[in-house]
C-alpha cells in the first residue's frame, strides 16, 4: 500500500521573505539589510497603491490626469514618478546598476512627496555593494506580494511587523532597541484605552507604539480622526523605519523635523499629551553632562535627574506633558522601583502628588534585546471621581487620589519563539480587567461600590500611608500578599537589599572576591 503523502505547511508571506532576505547575509549586516527589506517593501506597497489609484483615473475618463500629483494625494496616495515605479525597478532587476536604480526610485518618492520627508533609506543599495543575483532574487520575491489583496488584513503591516521582531531577535542584546513586543504594547493600550486626543512617545523607535494605538480604537468603534500622534526619535534609522511604517498604514504623525536626543533637543517642548506610551532606554549613562539640563522646565518642582541614570529623567519629561486628565504607560528596568539619592526624592513627590497610579511587573524573556524582568507604569494627572463616554461605554472613575495599584505578572504568559515569553489575549483582558474594576465605581443597590478585590500573588491596592511607612519603595513584592513569602524569599527584595549592600561595598573601595561573595551569601546565595 502506497504511502500517504503528507502535506507540507504551506509558508506564510512572512516567512518567505524573511528566508529570502538571509540570503542577503554574508554581504550585509543584519543592522543594515533590515532598511534594504523594509525599504523594497515600502517601494512595492507605495507602487500598487498608485497602480491602484492609476486604474481609477483611467476608469473615470480621467487620461489626461495620469501624471498630476494632486489626483494621488487627494486619496491618500503617492505618487511615484516612473523611475520610482515597481514595474520599472523589476524590469530591470539583473542589471548590473539596480542597487543605484533602487536608490534613485526611493529618492524621487521621497522628493515628490513631502509627507515622506526624511523617511526613506539615503544611498543605501549602492553604498552596501550587494550581490546583483541575490538582490534579484529577493525582488522576485517581492514582487509575488499582492500588498492590496486583502485591506482587512492588513498584509504590508503585518510584514513590517513580523521583520521588526524577527530584526530585534536576529541582533540580540545591546542592538534591536528600536522595537517592543507587540503583546506588551497591546497591554498599554487596552490599559489607558487613547481613545481620543493627543498620544506622544519621546522615543517612538519603529513608531510601534502608534501602530497599536490606531488598531486599538478600530477594535473598540472609536474614531480615528479624533488621535494626533507626535513623537520622537534619536537614531536616523530607526526615525526613517518609523516614518515609513506609519506611511504604510496611512498613520499621519509629527516626528519632529529631525532624528534628535529628546533631552538635548526636545522638538515638542509645549505638547500636552492626553495619552503617553513608551519604552525608553532602560538605565541609560551618561545621558547629560553635569552641568546640563540642570534647571530645565521639565523637572520643574522636582530634582534634577541624576546624570548617572536617564529613568527619572524620562519619568519627569513624561509627567510634565501631561494634560489636566493625561494617562502615560510606560516600561523601564525594575531598578527604578527603589534606590536612593536624587531617584528617591523625586519618586516621593511623585507618589506625594498623586501622579503614581499603578505599578505593574512584568515576566523576564519578553524582551528580545534582555532577559530582565521589567515594569510598566502608569501615571495619571486625574485620579478624583468622574465620569467619562467612551465608544463602547461609560465609565464611572472613582476617587483613587490616595491609592495605588500593584500587579505581579512574572508568573503570566505563554511560551514565544522557544525562549521568549508573550502575553496572551486572556492574559491582557484578565490584567486589564482587574485594573479597570479597581479604577471604576459599579452601582449596587443604589449605592457606589468597587468590586475589585485583591488577591494573593496577583495585585494589591496600597495606600499611599502604605507606601509611605515602606520608605516610598514601590517595589510591587512589598505590598502583595504571598502565601508561602517565608519559604519564597521574594526576588525583588533580595536584588533591593543586594544593590544597597553592593553600593556600600563600592563607596568602601572593597573589592576582594570574599567580600562579594559574603554578601551573596549572606542574601541566602550559594555561589
Amino acid at each position: 500500500m502506497a504511502k500517504k503523502a503528507t502535506t507540507k505547511k504551506q509558508k506564510s508571506i512572512e516567512e518567505t521573505l524573511w528566508d529570502s532576505a538571509n540570503k542577503l547575509r554574508g554581504t550585509v549586516e543584519s543592522s543594515e539589510y533590515k532598511h534594504v527589506v523594509l525599504s523594497l517593501i515600502f517601494l512595492k506597497f507605495a507602487s500598487d497603491k498608485f497602480e491602484e489609484r492609476k486604474q481609477e483615473l483611467i476608469s473615470e475618463g480621467k487620461e489626461k490626469y495620469l501624471e498630476m500629483k494632486e489626483f494621488y494625494n487627494m486619496k491618500n496616495v503617492f505618487f511615484l514618478p516612473k523611475i520610482s515605479r515597481w514595474s520599472y525597478i523589476i524590469e530591470n532587476a539583473k542589471q548590473d546598476d539596480i542597487a543605484l536604480k533602487i536608490d534613485t526610485a526611493l529618492h524621487t518618492v521621497e522628493k515628490n512627496n513631502p509627507a515622506l520627508k526624511g523617511a526613506l533609506p539615503d544611498n543605501y543599495f549602492s553604498r552596501l555593494n550587494m550581490d546583483v543575483s541575490k538582490l534579484a532574487a529577493l525582488l522576485d520575491t517581492i514582487n509575488n506580494i499582492d500588498t492590496l489583496k486583502d485591506k482587512e488584513q492588513d498584509i504590508v503591516g503585518r510584514v513590517y511587523e513580523y521583520f521588526l521582531s524577527k530584526f530585534a531577535l536576529a541582533e540580540g542584546k545591546g542592538k534591536g532597541e528600536f522595537y517592543t513586543p507587540k503583546s506588551i504594547v497591546n497591554l498599554i493600550a487596552e490599559m489607558i484605552e487613547p481613545y481620543k486626543g493627543i498620544i506622544y512617545d519621546p522615543a517612538c523607535g519603529s513608531g510601534g507604539m502608534f501602530v497599536q494605538s490606531i488598531k486599538f480604537i478600530e477594535a473598540h468603534n472609536g474614531d480615528k480622526k479624533a488621535i494626533s500622534i507626535y513623537g520622537q526619535e534619536y537614531t536616523s534609522t530607526t526615525y526613517k523605519l518609523a516614518k515609513m511604517n506609519l506611511a504604510i498604514r496611512g498613520i499621519a504623525a509629527n516626528l519632529g523635523d529631525v532624528p534628535a536626543d529628546t533631552f538635548a533637543k526636545d522638538q515638542h517642548k509645549d505638547l500636552k499629551a492626553d495619552f503617553i506610551m513608551a519604552n525608553p532606554p532602560f538605565n541609560q549613562k551618561d545621558w547629560r553632562a553635569s552641568d546640563e539640563l540642570v534647571d530645565d522646565p521639565r523637572w520643574k518642582g522636582y530634582d534634577t535627574p541624576p546624570k548617572s541614570n536617564a529613568n527619572y529623567g524620562w519619568i519627569l519629561n513624561m509627567a510634565s506633558k501631561l494634560s489636566q486628565n493625561g494617562v502615560a504607560g510606560f516600561i523601564l528596568a525594575n531598578g527604578a522601583l527603589s534606590g536612593g539619592g536624587e531617584e528617591y526624592k523625586i519618586r516621593k513627590k511623585l507618589i506625594e502628588n498623586k501622579l503614581v497610579e499603578a505599578i505593574v511587573i512584568l515576566p523576564q524573556n519578553m524582551f528580545y534585546t534582555t532577559n530582565i524582568s521589567v515594569t510598566l507604569w502608569i501615571l495619571n494627572n486625574n485620579k478624583k471621581e468622574r465620569t467619562v463616554k467612551l465608544p463602547d461605554t461609560t465609565r464611572n472613575y472613582r476617587e483613587r487620589e490616595k491609592e495605588i495599584l500593584f500587579m505581579d505578572l512574572r508568573e503570566v504568559g505563554v511560551p514565544f519563539e522557544k525562549k521568549f515569553i508573550q502575553f496572551s489575549a486572556d492574559n491582557i483582558k484578565k490584567v486589564t480587567e482587574t485594573y479597570h474594576n479597581w479604577q471604576t465605581n459599579v452601582i449596587v443597590n443604589g449605592e457606589k461600590q468597587s468590586v475589585y478585590k485583591d488577591v494573593p500573588e496577583f495585585c494589591k491596592s496600597a495606600t499611599i500611608e502604605d507606601i509611605k511607612a515602606k520608605d516610598y519603595s514601590l517595589v510591587p513584592s512589598k505590598y502583595i500578599e504571598f502565601v508561602n513569602r517565608d519559604e519564597n524569599i521574594n526576588f525583588e527584595e533580595k536584588m533591593e537589599t543586594l544593590q544597597n549592600e553592593m553600593k556600600d561595598l563600592l563607596k568602601q573601595e572593597a573589592d576582594s572576591k570574599e567580600d562579594l561573595l559574603a554578601v551573596f551569601k549572606k542574601l541566602g546565595y550559594e555561589i
